[in-house]
């Protein structure tokens, strides 16, 4: 008997104790790449910087006024609209911080074997299209429409399960004002790059990047829940391989620091001067805004309030935050950690999952301070 397509097509797996990262591991490292941390200096990251996931190719768009969006299923009129009818409907831009459902993932013990993510799966821009409610506003949605579905250009294989990437939302997030879903054709100001949905995406403020739709060809309104692969089988979080397992949705509370000083060039441990250090970061999440970060210099035994920017409007956005430390000469570990307002925190000790979603733990970077006295 010849091969099948499972064959080629691995199931989920757990790496072994003691594995380490594999082939399959690094290359889909080598194609999604994450957020170099200093970057989060910036408030708006440059398309180059902010994080990719792609799940199996990136489809080649040569010319964009060819690219038809369908919306049909249970509606009184489908229609299908270029880029350009969708530039002429009255624009919004928002500003969304972006993260992956799986970040964190490489940290996890015993580890998801997946996009081996450390903690630099994130990124924040300015998206700009026309607000979804509108569009779906325009076909006449029938009153026994449950859920909206979202069909990607981007084509391939997954766990024996050939398909288009697919995703969908309950209408009421759909057709909703809070958040506001966005079929974006610019991100910071320019049109969208490859490697980032060209020409068109989906922006779902406060969820998980696996909902943000890219290449995205396809919207239909169904009257029963979506269960496709991208819906049913993945992005679930699971304890066992065979319980259904609960949805990936919003975003969990997360902050991060930029590393101090400069990096040991291996290791990644800073390096820092005896003396003041200003440790500042980001924070955000999908859940509720961002009330509270705070800080620790000595591995966890201790926290202190770091000082919280406001939002300046960007609901959806991460917000700055920082803390003065007075660093002394030795080994220590920094760490901050985001409260929001309905009473989310990043927990202290691991929350682990079969897919590695959702995972907020603390960040802990090592620092070294260096001691004048030491010229060797």
């Amino acid at each position: 008997m010849g091969r099948r397509l499972s064959d080629v097509s691995a199931p989920a797996r757990l790496a072994a104790t003691g594995e380490g990262l594999g082939q399959d591991e690094l290359a889909l490292a080598a194609r999604n790449h994450g957020l170099p941390l200093e970057a989060l200096r910036y408030d708006l990251t440059p398309p180059g910087l902010h994080y990719v996931l792609t799940h199996y190719d990136i489809p080649h768009v040569p010319d964009d006024a060819a690219w038809r969006l369908t919306l049909d299923g249970r509606v009184r009129r489908a229609l299908t609209l270029s880029v350009a009818d969708l530039r002429a409907f009255p624009a919004v831009t928002t500003r969304v911080t972006l993260e992956c459902a799986g970040n964190g993932r490489a940290l996890l013990s015993p580890r998801p074997v997946s996009q081996p993510w450390l903690l630099e799966a994130v990124g924040t821009a300015d998206w700009t299209g026309v607000p979804l409610r509108l569009l779906l506003a325009e076909t006449g949605v029938a009153p026994d429409a449950v859920d909206v579905v979202f069909t990607g250009a981007d084509h391939g294989v997954e766990r024996g399960v050939e398909q288009d990437y697919e995703r969908a939302l309950p209408l009421g997030v759909a057709t909703g004002t809070e958040p506001e879903v966005l079929v974006a054709y610019a991100m910071n100001g320019a049109p969208l790059p490859p490697q980032h949905g060209r020409p068109l995406r989906l922006v779902v403020p406060g969820w998980y990047g696996m909902a943000q739709v890219k290449w995205l060809r396809a919207i239909t309104v169904a009257d029963r829940p979506f269960t496709g692969f991208q819906q049913s089988v993945a992005y679930r979080i699971r304890q066992e391989p065979d319980e259904a397992g609960a949805a990936v949705t919003r975003i969990a509370p997360r902050a991060l620091l930029i590393p101090p000083g400069f990096p040991d060039f291996m290791s990644r441990t800073r390096v820092v001067a005896p003396g003041s250090v200003r440790i500042e970061g980001r924070a955000w999440s999908g859940r509720a805004p961002v009330t509270a970060v705070e800080v620790s210099t000595d591995g966890g035994a201790s926290h202190h309030p770091a000082d919280l920017e406001p939002d300046h409007g960007h609901r959806w956005a991460w917000r700055r935050w920082s803390h003065e430390w007075t660093a002394e000469p030795g080994d220590h570990v920094l760490s901050a950690r985001a409260h929001d307002a309905a009473g989310n925190t990043q927990p202290l000790e691991q929350s682990w999952n079969r897919g590695g979603f959702a995972n907020n733990l603390v960040q802990r970077v090592p620092v070294f301070c260096t001691d004048p006295r030491d010229t060797v």
